[in-house]
């Protein structure tokens, strides 16, 4: 099976059966294998065999449901063209990308037109697909042409744009028809005026006119995607508000035109219930479409921090040029106070560069020549050229964003819950609205027909479930966007949930607790043998290793003034040394348990030993020729924010945890300054995996803190594994989180985050379920027979508005969320 991913964006959905009818169509294309459909971030992620379906199976699945697909359209020129067989193939070519809903080629124009999902494949992809298949592209011409913030902007801009004219014209029809009805009920005197200056029959004429043109102009929206859910037996929102609008405007129609074939005492117009209930829900979806628009303002942030030009070097020219046109190894200059456009490689000059931006960190970075850069951040006072080193979408800010909405676009285990009402609710609610109407035509009071009208509409309009819908998405793009910010970023929802049920923080050491740039700090030689002449041998072997302790010796060794030789052979032991010859003699050099395996008595250096490692340093040993010939002592600093952090995770009632392959004593001594509650030491690289999963054979749910290789199978083993982000891609890949910079203070800030993004999701859901709950038999009427209440449905209409309002209020709080431990500055390196 080809299994690709495909991400949509929808228009038209407005709650959470509109969803979940978007997402049934999806999961029913054969060749689909899974579908998720988020309403906050209004996309669909697909994941589907390429060889069962097609990208434009998929497009047009949605197209049935009458939600719209977000497209665009793509002309471009190419060259080299010259028959059928060549069109078919770029045809081919662009066909096999993820993404391409159609893909045309006319040989006489030399011209191909594609349609593309914007979400899941770039205007680059589909040009270098044409190219890899061995053909030119000459020009691209889009009827879109702006970035993609841009884009989002607009797109934003447009919807909110044309609720805005809905609403107002809605409110404009509807204040007559609600002050000439309503204030006449309320005051007697003006109801003897008004009817001595019109007759009621006129009144109601004109009420159609102006109910008619709100019921058919605004209202249409709901017919539009109400009626297709309706007919299809998967009613949603919209087919509440039709049927409720349209049961008080067709009543009112047959009231004024037929009034004969109504029972006496139930001629009555509800004109102003239809118009006022189109209205008020007009303005709450306003009111949700710029409320929806905070929510993704973190990730249009993000977007926003990559420039929109470059100055680039070619041919002895400098140019100014689109970020999309610099390629790989492109020199691009930096000059003061600019953002760098691309990722690269220093060449040329030095400054600071701020990546609070992407790291968090808040203190300027000193770059020189051979530094590392990343696209996106700014240039403070020097000036530099860089060798651009990944553009596009490989750069690290489009890894980031990808990441975030990755993040934002998923579902989290709790989602499910509400997935599975929402399935049920809006035809339960149809009945729940049917057996009002009955019960209070057959055993309400006079006129039982008008109430019974009444009573259904509330029902019907009230319990609109928008806010179940928004509930959880909502909190998860807020909480990923501002997590973000501050340089933690979720690769996926459901660590958001996890992360916050862990019990127990393991963590690496080298690199995560320490600065992972060990020194070597002592060198104890055994009688008979010659200081010198063991440094040089050591470093020696050791400089075919690149492990951090081998640099170090190696590095202590030349500023001795060594002269290193080239080892006739070389052989790694994972966990335990090296062993090489040097100049005939063989050297091997490792831990202790690397000796013990050799045979060798190590009393001679045990006083040594226990000094060096109850001051936190690693012993090591170095054997010549079988023989034990010194102990050297490396210690890697601790960062200085890694006390902090312990005390952090202590404070939110965590149990913290050191793996090390360290020997237990040096291990201990480290755990004892920093306050780390357990260590397991001399854990070899492919056991800290089973150390993790000791621990959670205790009962404990794991959150484990690594940077490098070696941990990335412990970190695919925990519940949720964190990445340092200065660590090693692979480690990266492998977490659920990434800590863009170094700083262990973090891990208490996502856990901080998770912790208040779940407890902000499970406020919004037990307001949207206690809202609908509680209101619906208030709409029902059940307060009337003990107090005379009864709830309009111009209130309902109000109330349900202002609930997805409220939870999507509740969600943008977030917003301000404040780490419980701040990012102090400290000092970088020049």
């Amino acid at each position: 099976m080809d299994s690709q991913q495909l991400t949509i964006g929808i228009r038209g959905m407005t709650c959470a059966g509109c969803a979940g009818r978007a997402e049934k169509a999806l999961q029913a294309v054969s060749g689909v294998t899974s579908a998720t459909v988020n309403l906050a971030t209004e996309q669909a992620s697909v994941t589907f065999d390429s060889s069962a379906t097609t990208t434009s199976a998929i497009v047009n699945a949605l197209e049935q449901t009458n939600y719209k697909p977000i497209t665009e359209q793509l002309s471009f020129a190419v060259q080299g063209m010259s028959c059928a067989t060549c069109a078919g193939k770029v045809e081919r070519a662009l066909m096999g990308l993820s993404g391409v809903a159609d893909a045309s080629v006319n040989l006489a124009t030399s011209q191909a037109t594609v349609t593309y999902v914007p979400a899941s494949v770039t205007p680059d992809q589909l040009r270098e697909s044409v190219r890899k298949a061995g053909y030119q592209v000459e020009q691209v011409q889009t009827a879109d042409a702006t970035p993609q913030i841009d884009r989002i902007q607009q797109q934003r801009h447009e919807e909110s744009g044309e609720l805005r004219r809905s609403l107002l014209l809605a409110a404009i029809l509807t204040i007559p028809i609600f002050v000439l009805d309503m204030f006449p009920m309320w005051i007697p005197a003006l109801e003897q005026w008004l009817f001595q200056q019109i007759s009621p029959r006129t009144l109601h004429f004109l009420f159609f006119v102006l109910a008619s043109i709100v019921q058919f102009g605004p209202g249409w929206r709901f017919y539009q995607k109400g009626w297709p859910a309706l007919r299809s037996a998967a009613p949603d929102m919209n087919s509440l508000v039709m049927l409720g609008t349209s049961a008080a405007y067709g009543y009112s129609v047959i009231a004024t035109f037929l009034p004969g074939i109504l029972p006496a005492g139930t001629v009555h117009v509800y004109y102003e219930a239809s118009t006022v209930i189109i209205t008020l829900i007009l303005l709450g979806r306003y009111l949700e479409a710029r409320a929806k628009g905070k929510t993704s303002q973190a990730i249009q942030k993000l977007i926003g921090l990559q420039p929109r030009t470059a100055r680039v070097e070619r041919d002895g020219r400098e140019l100014d040029l689109d970020t999309a046109q610099v390629v790989r190894d492109d020199t691009v200059i930096v000059r003061p106070g600019e953002r760098i456009p691309v990722d690269g490689m220093v060449v040329d000059g030095s400054s600071y560069v701020d990546e609070s931006m992407i790291s968090g960190e808040p203190l300027p970075v000193h770059k020189e020549t051979g530094s590392e850069v990343i696209g996106g951040t700014v240039n403070t006072t020097g000036s530099f050229r860089i060798k651009a080193t990944k553009v596009g979408a490989d750069t690290v800010l489009a890894q980031i964003v990808r990441m975030v909405e990755q993040a934002q676009g998923s579902k989290l285990p709790i989602q499910a819950l509400v997935d599975r009402v929402v399935l049920y609710f809006v035809p339960a609610v149809l009945a729940a609205a049917a057996f009002t109407f009955f019960i209070w035509l057959l055993i309400g009071p006079a006129p039982a027909l008008t109430f019974a009208l009444v009573n259904m509409v509330a029902v019907l309009i009230i319990a609109c479930p928008c806010a179940m819908g928004l509930a959880t998405p909502t909190s998860i793009m807020v909480g990923t966007g501002k997590a973000a910010e501050t340089g933690i970023l979720f690769r996926n929802g459901i660590a958001l949930q996890h992360l916050r049920e862990a019990t127990v923080i393991a963590l690496d050491k080298t690199g995560t607790i320490t600065q992972g740039q060990p020194q070597l700090t002592d060198i104890h030689i055994a009688e008979s043998f010659e200081k010198t002449d063991v440094l040089r041998l050591v470093a020696s072997a050791e400089s075919k290793s690149e492990h951090p302790v081998a640099q170090a010796i190696c590095q202590y060794a030349q500023q001795q003034g060594a002269a290193l030789t080239d080892a006739a052979s070389f052989r790694a032991l994972p966990g335990l040394g090296v062993e090489a010859t040097i100049d005939g003699q063989l050297v091997q050099v490792g831990a202790d348990r690397y000796m013990q395996q050799l045979g060798l008595d190590l009393s001679p250096f045990a006083a040594i030993v226990t000094q060096l490692s109850d001051a936190g340093k690693t012993p090591l040993y170095a054997a010549i020729d079988g023989t034990l010939a010194a102990t050297i002592s490396v210690s890697d600093p601790v960062k200085p924010s890694s006390a902090t952090a312990i005390q952090a995770l202590h404070a939110m009632g965590l149990r913290t945890v050191m793996i090390t392959g360290d020997n237990q004593r040096t291990a201990q001594a480290i755990a004892r300054t920093l306050g780390i509650d357990d260590v397991l030491a001399e854990i070899m690289p492919d056991g800290k995996a089973d150390a993790v999963r000791q621990l959670q054979d205790n009962g404990s749910k794991v959150a484990f803190v690594g940077d490098g290789i070696n941990d990335a199978p412990a970190l695919a083993q925990s519940d949720v594994g964190l990445a340092i982000g200065t660590g090693t891609d692979i480690a990266i890949e492998s977490a659920d989180v990434v800590l863009m910079s170094g700083d262990l203070r973090n891990v208490a800030n996502a856990i901080a985050l998770s912790r208040a993004t779940l407890r902000n999701i499970k406020q919004n859901l037990f307001w949207a379920f206690a809202y609908n709950t509680s209101l619906i038999p208030v709409a029902a009427g059940i307060l009337y027979p003990v107090a005379g209440i009864l709830l309009s449905p111009m209130l309902a209409a109000l109330a349900m508005g202002l609930s997805s309002v409220c939870v999507l209020s509740n969600a943008l709080r977030l917003r301000h969320f404040r780490p419980p431990v701040r990012m102090q500055a400290t000092p970088s390196n020049p």
